[in-house]
C-alpha cells in the first residue's frame, strides 16, 4: 500500500464514480482501477460496490476510508513540518469565523498573513459557534472565532477569552422604543423580534437574559445571518439584539443598551498542537488584537 493508491480511494469514495476520481487526481480510469485491485487483493476484502449508476463504500471500504483519511492527514502534517523546518511554511488554513466579528480587522489580518505566507492555501467560512467547535473536535477546521454565552464552556478545544460584550437592542429610528435612552427585557418582550434559530448558540445568549428575568418572549423570524437580521429591523419588520461592538456599523439604525441584558464571549479556538500553517496565524493575530477599553481577559 503507498499513498497514491490510498488518494486514489479517497477520490472515488468522494466523488462516488471511477471517471471522476480519475480526472481528479489526473490519471487515466484503468490506472486508477488497477491500484484499487492491487489494494483489494492485498486485503482480501472489496472496498466498493460497483454498479452501472452509482459506487459505493462496503463495510470494508468504509473502515478503510476512515483510517486512510487519518493516514493521509499524517503524512501532510509531516511534509508541512518539514517544509516549516527548513523556514518555509505552506500547506492549508482552514479558518471558522460567526458572522458577527467585531474589533478584529479579519481581512487585513489574511492580506498579511498571505503576503508572508503565499504558499497557505486559506479557506474561511462562516458558521454557527456551536457548529464550528465540532468541526474543530473533528479537524475539518483549524481554528476559530466563537461567539457564546457566558455559561457555555469550550471543552476540547485550546480556547483563549478575546473579548466580552453586552448586546444591544437593535430599532428603526421611528419605532415607538427609539427614543429611550434605555431599554429592560420586558420591553423588548412586547416587541416583534428577530433572532438566531433555537438551539443555536447565539440564541442560547438571548434566551438565557430572558429565562433568568422569568420573562416570556415570542421570536417572530428565525435567521441564519447577520445581515438578514439586520435587513429585517430595517424594514421595520422587527427589533433585534447585536454584538455592541458592531452596533453603529448599521447606519440609519438606533443601537440601544439593554438593562440586564444578554452578552456574548468571543474566543479564538484551535486545537493543542496546531499545524505550522496554524501556528503563524496564531503568532500573528496575537500582534493584531487591540487592546481591550473595558479590561476584559484577553
Amino acid at each position: 500500500m503507498n499513498l497514491r493508491q490510498i488518494d486514489y480511494v479517497l477520490a472515488v469514495a468522494e466523488e462516488e464514480s471511477f471517471t471522476r476520481a480519475a480526472e481528479r487526481c489526473h490519471t487515466v480510469q484503468s490506472a486508477l482501477s488497477h491500484q484499487i485491485a492491487r489494494l483489494e487483493q492485498e486485503f482480501a476484502a472489496r472496498l466498493f460496490e460497483r454498479t452501472s449508476r452509482q459506487v459505493t463504500l462496503t463495510p470494508a471500504g468504509q473502515t478503510f476510508v476512515k483510517h486512510a483519511r487519518q493516514v493521509r492527514e499524517a503524512a501532510q502534517r509531516l511534509e508541512d513540518e518539514m517544509a516549516a523546518a527548513t523556514g518555509e511554511i505552506r500547506g492549508s488554513l482552514r479558518i471558522g469565523c460567526i458572522s458577527t466579528l467585531g474589533r478584529l480587522d479579519l481581512p487585513a489580518l489574511l492580506a498579511q498573513y498571505h503576503r508572508r505566507h503565499p504558499q497557505v492555501d486559506i479557506k474561511l467560512s462562516m458558521g454557527m459557534s456551536d457548529v464550528m467547535m465540532d468541526e474543530l473536535r473533528v479537524q475539518q477546521i483549524d481554528v476559530a472565532f466563537l461567539g457564546v454565552w457566558p455559561g457555555e464552556p469550550v471543552l476540547g478545544l485550546d480556547a483563549r477569552l478575546l473579548w466580552e460584550e453586552p448586546l444591544l437592542a437593535l430599532l428603526r429610528p421611528d419605532h415607538p422604543l427609539a427614543a429611550l435612552p434605555q431599554l429592560d427585557l420586558q420591553q423588548l418582550a412586547g416587541c416583534t423580534l428577530v433572532d438566531w434559530p433555537a438551539g443555536s448558540g447565539p440564541r442560547q445568549q438571548t434566551d438565557m437574559a430572558f429565562a433568568a428575568q422569568g420573562i416570556k418572549r415570542r421570536v417572530c423570524f428565525e435567521v441564519n445571518h447577520a445581515d438578514m437580521l439586520v435587513s429585517l429591523v430595517q424594514t421595520a419588520a422587527a427589533v433585534g439584539m447585536v454584538p455592541a461592538m458592531r452596533a453603529d456599523q448599521h447606519a440609519g439604525l438606533v443601537a440601544l443598551p439593554v438593562r440586564d441584558g444578554p452578552r456574548r464571549r468571543v474566543y479564538l479556538a484551535s486545537h493543542e498542537s496546531p499545524t505550522p500553517a496554524t501556528a503563524a496565524f496564531l503568532s500573528l493575530l496575537n500582534h493584531h488584537l487591540p487592546p481591550d477599553p473595558d479590561g476584559a481577559n484577553t
